[in-house]
């Protein structure tokens, strides 16, 4: 056994796992974060993508020891204070989802497309998903909730820059 000490969704853990045990299965049975699945165990399909010090990974091809003191977020960790995130929130309203299996993993995988790019275009969109798949085929839906996701962070982000700006003029 080995001991590991992570931060998963803002909370300390510290542990004792077997080398061999894989993210997934530690965030899961571990720590019941059942919102991150287990669809293929082999990192074809996306299911299982967390964050990983801010980088989405497919915790089925990551080991919990590789996890020590670094930060996971999970799909349970994106809305705050009860508010869902931009893209849970553009997943609901786009009905970007059909069984729902790969819509954590898919969650997980657009916030990261968006981090990187804030306004993708729908190619880019796609190219970025291309390692989750959805067995049902609702990509329509999925890049359109992406795409709407980037419309409202940004929006957001352009009106806290200018109440930031607001506030600092009227110091």
């Amino acid at each position: 056994m080995t001991r590991i000490n992570v931060t998963v969704d803002g909370v300390s853990y510290s542990d004792e796992v077997e080398p061999r045990t894989l993210l997934v299965q530690y965030l899961r049975e571990g720590l019941g974060k059942t919102g991150t699945v287990v669809g293929c165990d082999t990192s074809n399909c996306g299911a299982c993508t967390v964050h990983l010090d801010g980088t989405s990974v497919k915790s089925c091809n990551v080991l919990a020891v590789q996890a020590d003191g670094h930060e996971v977020t999970t799909i349970e960790g994106l809305a705050t204070d009860g508010e869902l995130h931009p893209v849970q929130q553009a997943f609901h309203e786009c009905h970007a989802l059909q069984c729902g299996y790969c819509t954590p993993g898919m969650i997980m995988q657009a916030c990261d497309v968006l981090k990187n790019n804030p306004d993708p275009s729908e190619q880019e969109i796609r190219e970025g998903l291309e390692g989750n798949l959805c067995r049902c085929t609702g990509y329509h839906n999925i890049v359109k909730a992406v795409q709407q996701a980037a419309g409202a962070m940004s929006s957001s982000s352009s009106l806290a820059s200018s109440q930031s700006s607001a506030q600092a003029v009227s110091s």
